[in-house]
Formats: structure tokens, sequence, C-alpha cells
């Protein structure tokens, strides 16, 4: 009945209280195992289960785990086999601060169903796995040389991580005969050390000492720390200056410059800092006046002249002077400075200029006096006697003529030219024959003055220009620039162009010349069909007096342009007419139907003329080739054939941009057509002559008094040499042509042969036309449009040219024969 009484509250705590009391009794026995540190992950530490005494199996089940207290986890149990392995390396001195021998890792194994704890203590087991380091790498010593043999420094001592055996053992120093190391042991075990002092320093032997301090622990196998230690020797004033040698000897020139230096005094102190800082000074055995005549410098010892030595007066001096240092307590050392004055030439030699020139012209002739010149030397003996030169540097054009004791005379002695060398200095050197020799320099400035000599020269003795024709008027062709080697106004050059004229035109309305730079300018617009070429000269003329000049031939092409249509003269057609021809029906294949001829007044290129049949009635009848125009017939007629065919017919050069004109032939067939035998001449009856042979005849005679005419004005003008003109054929014997060919075509005659020939003035057709009594040659001028004389400026001499061989002038080119 009691226990029923009992209040909730209590019941509860002693619920709470008796697991945990059945739990801390569970866990009362503790498992301890030893490691060594830095084991590898994965390697084995114990069997749990088997120490445990625990099913392997039960692992699982019971969800064992580690629980590690204030650590990390490095451990980790393998619950498939029981073993406890190593999870993480484990570092003794990470985990165990202190330098304590032992150092354990705690962790709980705890199980649950039913819940059962097991402590397990891990002791990390040091091994030797740092170094000595010392806090110091360096340690610096100053130990003055006066220091005695015994005495103690202290040094800083090295520390190692590891414990017990593998902590610092002992300490080593490099081999050294002056110091050595004491070795002390701290109440903790640990090892400190001692440098002392085993030998009497020298600075001036040794300044700095260097040994190196290794620590070395205990491990197996050992490890070890090294320190440097600089020991640095302090001077003390124990060796006094030295000279190196007791006397010196030096030889000073009379009438040297103050400040000249007669030696310097170089004392030596082995000490160092003060101890080794000199002064110097004169002692009281040398006299006031050598004092007065020599300082010495009591930091550098150099000794310098101080006043004027004069080796009449005295020809040697003694100095006494010692080196005191700057220590504590100053010590001393001595020296004696023997001077010896020596005799100088102190006298220079003089050179006077009595007479001078300072300009001549280039032209002056050889011989010309420039100046006269004295020299002297107040010394006597060898030190006077004096030699006078010129300045040998290069050569110069110059002499010395010696016209008397101590007198010279300076000649032009080589043709000048102040184009090569416009001044002169010429250096008058005067030695005398002294031990050492004086000399002294005197100079003469020596202008050349400027004739004109040499006359204008242009770079090229010929120029060729090409000017494509259609020129603007006013166009800068080239630029021609003459050189002048003299000055001022022989140098200033006039361009002008020398004139002649060509067919009744001065060149000068051709081309113009700046006078003052040479630009060469054309006047007037270029055709390439009436003006091929000039030759003319341009001379440059200086402003001297006299003046000088020169030429140069300059020969200007003329380049021809595609600017002329091709005229077609072959069939002859009025302008927009068109041209009909008669041909039999019984035409055979091959038949020649007609010839288009037509002329180009361009050159070359642009001058070559092709044919091309533009429009045709009937393509398979007729054929036409492309370069000489001929008409022919490629089948026979049949009476399918129409009795009218049209062919429009394009001439075309080969220019850039191509220029063309056309031509449209009509072509009539009839049933027959009255044919004459070249050989039969037939009687001729009135009743023959029908209109038609009434317009051929009246067409050849003005045909034949034409060319009567053109024969008579020939010889006339061939007789009386006129110049050459432009010949343009008057509106009446065009209308004469026109008609002759009107006539032709309308008398259904046969063009057998049709050729065309150019020249430089004419252009000629010929043409064969049938006749009762045979074949008449009809030769008519033809003048194309755009065309007339090819003109050429090519004189017959070249007159004052000097650079470029004649040509024969000419009004006429060679005759051409275009297909």
């Amino acid at each position: 009945m009691m226990a029923r009484v009992i209040a909730p509250s209590r019941t509860r705590l002693i619920a709470a209280v008796f697991p945990f009391l059945a739990l801390w009794g569970c866990a009362l026995a503790i498992n301890r195992y030893s490691i060594p540190e830095e084991m590898e992950e994965g390697s084995f530490v114990a069997n749990l289960a088997t120490d445990l005494g625990l099913d392997v199996r039960s692992l699982v089940e019971r969800k064992a785990k580690l629980d590690v207290i204030h650590s990390k986890n490095y451990l980790d149990i393998n619950k498939e086999t029981g073993e406890l392995i190593i999870r993480e390396k484990i570092d003794r001195e990470s985990i165990c601060m202190t330098k304590t021998t032992s150092c354990f890792l705690k962790m709980d194994v705890i199980l649950e169903n039913p819940i059962r704890i097991f402590n397990i203590e891990l002791e990390i087991m040091d091994i030797n796995d740092n170094a000595p380091v010392f806090r110091r790498r360096t340690m610096h010593l100053d130990v003055s040389e006066a220091t005695p043999p015994g005495e103690r420094f202290s040094l800083t001592n090295a520390v190692d991580a590891d414990v017990g055996a593998n902590t610092i053992k002992t300490y080593y120093l490099s081999e050294s005969k002056y110091f050595n190391i004491d070795i002390q042991t701290g109440s903790d075990g640990s090892k400190y050390v001692d440098l002392v002092l085993s030998g009497n320093l020298d600075r001036e032997q040794q300044s700095v000492h260097n040994l190196i301090l290794t620590a070395v622990d205990g491990g197996v196998p050992p490890r070890s720390g090294t320190a440097s230690i600089v020991i640095n020797v302090l001077d003390i004033n124990d060796n006094a200056p030295k000279f190196s040698q007791p006397v010196f000897s030096v030889n000073v020139s009379e009438n040297s410059a103050a400040g000249t230096v007669v030696m310097t005094l170089n004392a030596t102190d082995l000490d160092e800092g003060t101890n080794a800082q000199l002064v110097y000074s004169y002692t009281l055995y040398t006299s006031e006046k050598t004092q007065e005549l020599f300082s010495l410098d009591p930091n550098s010892g150099e000794i310098k002249v101080k006043g004027v030595i004069d080796y009449e007066e005295s020809q040697s001096f003694e100095m006494y002077i010692q080196a005191q240092d700057r220590g504590a307590n100053p010590l001393s050392g001595h020296c004696k400075v023997m001077v010896f004055i020596t005799d100088l030439n102190d006298n220079y030699p003089e050179v006077l200029i009595k007479s001078v020139k300072s300009s001549l012209t280039e032209d002056v002739a050889v011989g010309t006096l420039i100046a006269v010149i004295t020299v002297s030397d107040r010394d006597s003996g060898a030190n006077g006697v004096v030699e006078l030169t010129l300045n040998r540097q290069r050569s110069l054009p110059f002499l010395l003529n010696k016209s008397s004791e101590g007198y010279f005379e300076l000649l032009v002695s080589k043709p000048l030219d102040r184009e090569i060398i416009s001044k002169y200095d010429i250096t008058l050197r005067v030695t005398d024959k002294g031990s050492p020799p004086l000399s002294e320099n005197e100079t003469i400035t020596l202008e050349i003055l400027d004739i004109n000599d040499n006359a204008p020269k242009f770079p090229q003795s010929f120029y060729t220009i090409h000017v494509v024709e259609n020129n603007l008027p006013g166009a800068l062709l080239t630029s021609l620039s003459a050189l002048d080697p003299d000055l001022n106004e022989n140098q200033y050059l006039v361009y002008f162009i020398m004139e002649k004229e060509i067919v009744n035109t001065s060149m000068s309305m051709l081309f113009s010349i700046n006078p003052e730079n040479g630009d060469l300018y054309a006047l007037k617009t270029f055709d390439y069909e009436r003006e091929r070429e000039f030759l003319f000269h341009i001379e440059a003329r200086d402003s001297g007096v006299p003046p000088l000049s020169s030429n140069v031939t300059v020969h200007i092409i003329i380049l021809d342009q595609n600017d002329n249509t091709p005229l077609i003269v072959s069939p002859w057609r009025a302008r927009g007419s068109v041209v009909e021809e008669v041909i039999p029906r019984s035409t055979d294949k091959g038949h020649l139907v007609a010839k288009v001829i037509a002329i180009d007044a361009d050159s070359e290129q642009n001058a070559r003329v092709t044919y091309q049949l533009l429009q045709i009635t009937d393509a398979s009848l007729f054929s036409l080739d492309q370069y000489n125009g001929e008409i022919r017939t490629t089948r026979m007629f049949s009476y399918r054939d129409p009795r009218q065919q049209r062919l429009v017919i394009v001439a075309k050069d080969n220019g850039e941009p191509a220029l063309s004109a056309t031509v449209t032939i009509k072509i009539s067939t009839v049933e027959h057509v009255m044919s004459f035998s070249e050989t039969t001449e037939l009687p001729i009856e009135y009743d023959v002559f029908t209109d038609l042979n009434l317009y051929l005849v009246i067409g050849l005679g003005a045909v034949s008094f034409l060319l009567l005419i053109t024969i008579l004005v020939i010889i006339v003008l061939k007789c009386q040499k006129p110049k050459p003109k432009a010949i343009k054929i008057p509106p009446a014997n065009r209308n004469s042509v026109i008609s002759r060919n009107s006539v032709i075509s309308q008398r259904s005659s046969t063009i057998a042969d049709s050729t065309l020939i150019s020249s430089d003035a004419y252009w000629y057709s010929l043409f064969l036309a049938e006749t009762r009594k045979g074949k008449v040659v009809v030769r008519q001028p033809i003048i194309p449009k755009g065309a007339g004389y090819f003109v050429s400026s090519i004189p017959r001499s070249i007159g004052p040219s000097e650079t470029t061989d004649s040509r024969a002038s000419t009004l006429e080119q060679p005759r051409r024969e275009l297909p």
C-alpha cells in the first residue's frame, strides 16, 4: 500500500536515474592501446570485437559507434571485422602540446539495444619526426681583439618538438682555433650552450669569424639543426702608421703653377675606424721657406706647389713629415721628402703675322703671296732655335718660303677650287728645339671667293616625255632642274626654250617653261592624228658675268587615245543612205559580193578595225571576213530566197572603249547581168548609151580630171618647196566622188579588188570598174574625218645641243599598209 501512495514526481525521478546507474556500471571497464604517431590511414590498431568479447555480427545490429572525447575522429570501427583502424594520421605534437612523456587519446565505444559503453585509452607514442630548430638562424657577436681567453658568450639554444630520447642530445661547433663551446644541462633536462674564447684575437689578421653550431637529437636515426655564428672582432689602436719608405725623392720643374701636385704621401695603418684615420703634418725640422713654397694636405697627404719656384734661386728642398692616427692613444710614423728642381725651357717661341690676305678668288695664280710671317724665341742656345711649319693634317695648296732669317712668306702652291674647298684654316706651328720643345700655333683663315667657272649641268642629256593626246592646256609635263655648284648670282639659273618653228608654229606657242624652277608645261591640247612628236632644246643659263649655259634635248612623244571613230570609205554612200548592190541569182558559192573598207585615224590597237554582221536577212546565204571586210556568198541562190537581202555591217576598232561605224547594204538579185570581156573591145553603138552609161562616163571623167589636177599640184609644190600645210578636199571634189560611187553602184559594177593605202598626208582608195574597153584604175585622194598632216617637230639639226645626235626633219611618217 505504501508503494502505491508514492508521488508521481518521485516515480519519474527513480525511473530516470536507474538506467544511468546501469550504464555507469557497464562502462567501468577500460581498454588501453599504444600506437606510434604518424601511422598511415587504414592501419590496424586492435580487434575490438575480440578484446571486448562481442560478436562481430552484433556490431551492425547494435549500431556500434566510436565517440571521441575532446578530439577529432582519428579512429574508426570496421563493423564487418570488428577492427579498430586509423582514419586520419595522428600527430602527437598537435594533440599533446606540453613536453610530457605520455600522451593519451580517450574515446568510448557505444552499443545500443541494450546500451553498453566501453572506455578506450589510446596512448600515442612519440617518434623522431622533428629536427632541432634554433630560434635564431644567425647569431651576431661583437668581440674586442683585446678580450682575454676564457671569456664566455651565451648562445641561443635549439628546441625539439619531440620528447624523451628524441629531444636534443648534444651540440657541435665547427672547427676553430679561437673558439669552443660548453654544454650545460637544465633542471628539466634541456641542453644549453655557451661560446668560450680559447685564443687571442687579432683583428688585423682576421676581422670576422664565421662558425656553425649544430644541435643533434637522440632519435634513431638522429636529426640535426644548424645556426650560423658571426663574430665581428672589434679593433683597438695597436698599430702605428707606416710609410712605404723612409725617404722619398721627387723632381719638380721650375715655374710650376700654383696647385701643381708634387706627390701624394700614403701612409698605412692596419687598424680601422678612427684608429686608422691619419693626419699629415710638417715636423719642426722642416724650414719655414719650404713650408711657404709647398703645401701639405693634412687629410690626403698631397704635397702641392704653393709659391714660385725658381731653379736659379734654389735647386732642392727637404721636408720632414709625420703621419699620426686619431686613436685615443695616438701613434705616429715619420718620413723624409727630397724635392729636386729641374730647369725648363720656360719661354715659348712667338709667331707674328706682318700682313695677310683674308680672301682670294679661286682663279688666282700659283705663287700669289698670302701673308708675311716672323718668328722669335727669347731663350738662348737650342731653346732659342725655332722651326715654322704648316699644319699637315690634310694636303694644303700652300707653302712656306723662307725669305730671310726669321721671315717667311706664305704662298699659293696649287690651283684653288672653291667648289671643292671654300674655306681654309691655315695653322702655323712654331716650335723650338728645347727639351722638351715648346711650340705655339697661329691660325690664318682664308676664304676662297667664287667666280663663274661652272656651267649649269642637267642630270640627263636627253629627256623623253610621253604625253597622252587630248591633254588639258597648262598641264605640267615634267620638271627639269639643272645644278650649278657656283654661288650667289653665279648659281641663279634661268630656264627657257630655244626657239624654233614647226609648221609655222613657234615652240613657245606649244610649250612653256617656268624660268625659275624648270617646270615644263603644255600650252595646247595635242592631237595624235596631227602631231606625233616634238624635239626641241631647253637651255639653263646662270646669272654670272659672263653667263654660262648648257642645254638639254627634250623629246615629247604624243601618245594615242582612241578618239576617232572608224570611217567606212568603201562601199561609199551618202550620210544615212543605204548601199545597193545587184548580183545575178546564178552567182556561185564564194562569189565576192562587196568589200567593206573602214579606216581609223588612230594608231596601233586603236586603229585595228574588225568587221561584224549586225543584221542579216539570211545568215546562211552570206559570210563576212572579220579582218578584210569581204562579203561572199556561202551557197548558190535558190528559188525560195527572196530577191532582196539586207545586211548591216559594223566596223569596230580595238581601242578602250571601242568605237564603231555601221553601213547598210541592200543586195538585189536579178536573173541576168550584162558582162564585159576584159580582152574584147565592143564597138560603141549610140543605142548602147543609156542614162546609166552616160553617168558612168561623166563620173570617170571627173575622177580622171581630179587625178590630173592633184598630180599638177604636187609637181608645183615640189618645185616651190613651200611650208607644209594641211590639205583639205574641196566640197566640189567630194561631190564628184559621191557621184562617181553612185554611178558605179547603180551600174551594178562588181568590185573586183579594193586596197586602202595610207601615208602621212593622204589616203587612197582604188576602185576597179568594168567598162566596154576593159578595166580602168581610178585613184582618188580621200581625207578621213579628223585626219590631217602628221606633224613632226624633229629638226634637221639639233643646233647648240652637245648631248644628242641630230636627226633629219620630216613632215611625213613612213607609209603603212593596212589590210
